[in-house]
């Protein structure tokens, strides 16, 4: 493992990761109170996420040329600091318009840090820990799933949802204020994005079927956790705080399951493992949407047991299908065009089937939606491109 300076740095690193992720989630948890007290409806509510995730997606692509003129930890700094602003933006708004704009910026504030973080990451860790190290790092957004809802709740006993946004944006503030003072790395400057290469990989037909890929597996864990609670408060008359609760035990598994998939996909490798993780997490999120009654509890946790197991064997996937002159630059598009899909377009599509018809159908549409994921991954030739 790491020595104890580079552990130090890298638990920074990834609690700032974590204040990220949760900046960009807590408004599932809180949504139930949004709802009532600015009488929105479900799609309006839904639409939130596909804001964040818009900002989130120019960032990260826009990054680039932020770091190559103020540096990674500035970089670092700024994105800490900006979320944390935006967040008690938003809990001093008093009107929808200037809380739609917030959360844009609260996307364009959050994409900045992932490519930073990584590049500063893999300064201060020596190369043969490079890989425990990002593991460590990215268990951050699935601690995240687990603690989001029980923060939300604990703080909700005593503070209206203003408040709890208050109290998180506050932290990150904080975070990014002591990474400024005692951070270590990241004193280097970024590269702009190539231009020319984005072109070359847009109009390879290979990245857009990752992309496909992609958006359904983030539309089995992110997509469908950020309408939980409304789908289980709203739809099954559960009490938000038990709902809260309930979404939090069922995303602890995560944590483990998204490290033995890795060791499923060295054993039957990326597309093999790619196909059960759509049939299971697509077959399970379907009876989401059918079952009620004593059986929802029992969903709520099976339906994200497999849906986090998409991302290692998906990773694997992506890079066997893209050159390497393409690869990192694939893998820094795929993923935010991907989140703008699963996790923006899905919630706002469960929303306004909570609307229309009911939460239920929107969660069984994107089970099927999910399910399709079978046939794209069946088809998908790796170590080939065409």
């Amino acid at each position: 493992m790491p020595v104890l300076p580079e552990l130090k740095s890298l638990l920074f690193l990834t609690s700032i990761f974590l204040l990220n992720f949760m900046s960009r989630i807590i408004f599932g948890p809180l949504m139930p109170t949004i709802e009532t007290d600015f009488g929105i409806d479900h799609v309006y509510a839904g639409s939130f996420f596909l804001i964040i995730s818009l900002g989130y997606f120019i960032s990260l692509i826009g990054s680039g040329f932020i770091s190559c003129r103020i540096s990674h930890r500035n970089t670092i700094i700024i994105s800490a600091i900006g979320v944390g602003g935006v967040l008690m933006g938003i809990s001093l708004s008093n009107n929808l318009w200037q809380i739609c704009l917030s959360l844009l910026f609260l996307g364009l504030a959050a994409g900045l840090y992932l490519p930073s973080g990584i590049a500063t990451l893999t300064e201060l860790v020596s190369h043969e820990h490079w890989g425990k190290a990002i593991a460590v790092h990215e268990l951050a957004p699935n601690i995240s799933f687990v603690i989001t809802p029980l923060v939300a709740e604990i703080l909700l006993r005593y503070l209206p949802w203003k408040g709890v946004l208050m109290v998180i944006g506050g932290i990150s503030i904080l975070a990014g204020i002591l990474f400024a003072l005692t951070g270590r790395g990241g004193r280097f400057y970024g590269e702009a994005p190539n231009l020319l290469l984005l072109k070359d990989l847009f109009t390879m037909p290979v990245f857009w079927i990752m992309v496909i890929l992609f958006s359904l597996g983030i539309s089995g864990s992110l997509g469908i956790y950020t309408m939980l609670p409304l789908f289980l408060v709203v739809e099954h008359g559960m009490d938000r705080s038990w709902a809260n609760t309930l979404i939090a035990l069922s995303r602890i598994s995560g944590i483990i399951m998204s490290l033995l998939s890795g060791f499923i996909n060295d054993r039957f490798g990326p597309k093999r493992t790619l196909i059960g993780v759509f049939l299971i997490t697509g077959c399970f999120s379907i009876l989401l949407g059918i079952i009620s009654g004593r059986w929802v509890p029992f969903f709520v946790f099976l339906q994200p047991l497999f849906a986090v197991c998409f991302f290692p064997p998906g990773f694997a996937a992506l890079s066997s299908l893209t050159p390497p002159s393409s690869r990192n630059v694939a893998v820094s598009l795929t993923v935010p065009a991907a989140f703008v899909i699963g996790g923006g377009a899905v919630p706002a599509w469960i929303g306004l089937s909570g609307d229309l018809l009911s939460f239920s159908f929107g969660i069984f549409s994107v089970g099927i939606m999910i399910l399709s994921g079978v046939l794209f991954a069946y088809h998908i030739k790796l170590g080939r491109l065409k």
